[in-house]
């Protein structure tokens, strides 16, 4: 047991930060190290959850923190353990484990690597002179890879059969996949509508539809053009409000299950008060709004670093570069945008008794019970 829980040791010291503070707080099971009441402590959580270091922890590692962890749990951690190492342990399984079920996530449906395997699609996506089967296929390819970590990070606390998933990514893709490309075609035609009807779209249509983003189907001939990346970022702009309602539609129909048959809801001592639907639906009207927030990062950001970017005497010299540096501007903004948006909640989000089921509230003298929101 011994030789287990030093390398157990070892495995969490390995996985925590690089100089990391020694003078981490005590450490709690199964809590967040950092406050969830305020947005800071819930980023630099969130930062934990989504470090890209954890897709490299082996299985054997998994297994040291994990028992770790339960050494801790029943008394037995050998001495000499530090709160930095059950942390780093902690961190591990959170990053790799469903908080509900305690099985694996597989790995490209990880927080951890929504980013590492989203950027091959965002790259996709940013290709120049699309055809439509081109933009169909990067857009069920996006829609696929978001549905399916919709599903990897839902409430798990009742069974899903997979048929009920099978069904939810049909729904999901196929609805997202339509609204993404029918209104990317709409603003594509607006150039031919009246220039009323051509404000009213452009101002209106790309809202309702919104996740990552695709490039426009013509390429900037050079920068003879100056506001060449300007307008590229203007159809970006319009293109990611696109999929603010696909991404939604996206979440609703990959967790449609949590709505019928309700999730589970914990008191203060994490003991089971019931199953409420009505918590269901704040988890997902959560989620949904976290999905909505994401792409904001990458339309605001990206447009005010490339309009400085694009009086650089290297991009004014060599224009073919332009598509490439956007590409990486938008995915360092991608990468910013991801723990901004999942901390505008704590994963536990709490609420209060009297807005659930009246079972609920008989059933517990607490005011507050917490649920699993999801990611």
């Amino acid at each position: 047991m011994a030789d287990t829980a030093t390398t157990a040791s070892a495995a969490a010291a390995a996985a925590s930060p690089a100089n990391a503070s020694s003078d981490a707080p005590p450490f709690q099971l199964g809590k967040p190290r950092f406050q969830q009441t305020s947005f800071y402590g819930r980023f630099r959580h969130f930062l934990d959850i989504i470090d890209p270091r954890t897709l490299f922890v082996t299985e054997r590692r998994l297994r040291e923190a994990v028992q770790l962890l339960e050494d801790y749990k029943h008394g037995t951690l050998r001495p000499g353990v530090t709160n930095e190492q059950l942390w780093g342990a902690q961190k591990i399984k959170q990053a790799i484990l469903h908080p509900d079920t305690n099985e694996k996530i597989f790995m490209p449906f990880r927080m951890s690597g929504y980013i590492p395997f989203g950027t091959p699609i965002v790259v996709g996506l940013l290709l120049p002179n699309q055809t439509l089967a081109s933009t169909v296929f990067w857009q069920w390819l996006n829609q696929s890879h978001n549905a399916c970590v919709n599903y990897a990070n839902r409430n798990a606390t009742k069974p899903s059969p997979a048929s009920k998933f099978i069904q939810g990514y049909l729904g999901a893709v196929i609805s997202a996949v339509s609204i993404a490309v029918g209104l990317n075609v709409l603003v594509q035609k607006a150039n031919k509508f009246t220039p009323a009807t051509r404000l009213l779209v452009q101002r209106f249509v790309p809202f309702p539809a919104v996740g990552r983003f695709s490039a426009p189907t013509t390429p900037c001939p050079g920068l003879e053009q100056q506001s060449c990346g300007r307008s590229w970022f203007l159809f970006i702009r319009g293109d990611g409000r696109k999929e603010a309602s696909a991404n939604i539609c996206n979440v609703v129909l990959m967790r449609y299950g949590e709505l019928e048959e309700g999730i589970d809801v914990l008191d203060a001592d994490g003991n089971l008060v019931g199953s409420s639907k009505i918590a269901a639906r704040h988890a997902l009207l959560e989620t949904a709004l976290t999905r909505v927030v994401l792409p904001m990062p990458i339309l605001v950001l990206p447009p005010i670093v490339m309009s400085m970017l694009e009086k650089t005497a290297l991009l004014q010299a060599r224009p073919r570069l332009l598509l490439p540096v956007q590409s990486f501007v938008c995915l360092a903004a991608f990468g910013l945008a991801l723990p901004l948006a999942i901390s505008l909640f704590p994963q536990m989000s709490e609420i209060e008794t009297s807005q659930l089921e009246p079972e609920i509230a008989r059933a517990t003298s607490s005011r507050t019970v917490v649920y699993n929101k999801g990611l």
